[in-house]
């Protein structure tokens, strides 16, 4: 019974067939991931360059109440703040990798 099991072979073209399907499957999910990564990212830096292009400036004036003898009787006082560009603000500045650099001897 034992000989027989060990020379029986008729699973062995499946079990191969599997394994180039299972790896043809896995290359392809692979590829359709890093796709996906970079929609995303794409997406992200435009909502990143919305977000940057948005003018942030505001100002309002102060308010003035007198009472009837012409005496102040409560004031707020104004304000007004303006939004300078910032570093990244639309894409002026680059995000990338550096160059790459030899590996130096580690202290030896």
């Amino acid at each position: 019974m034992l000989r027989k099991f060990l020379n029986d072979e008729t699973g062995f073209i499946i079990s191969s067939e599997l394994v180039l399907v299972a790896t043809i499957c896995v290359i392809g999910l692979i590829t359709g991931l890093v796709e996906i990564q970079s929609s995303v990212v794409n997406e992200l830096n435009d909502v990143g360059e919305a977000i940057g292009s948005l003018n942030q400036s505001f100002s309002f004036t102060g308010f003035t109440s007198r009472k009837f003898d012409g005496s102040v009787k409560a004031i707020t006082f104004g304000s007004y703040f303006t939004d300078h560009v910032d570093q990244c603000d639309q894409n002026e500045c680059t995000l990338g990798c550096d160059a790459p650099l030899r590996e130096s001897d580690k202290g030896l």
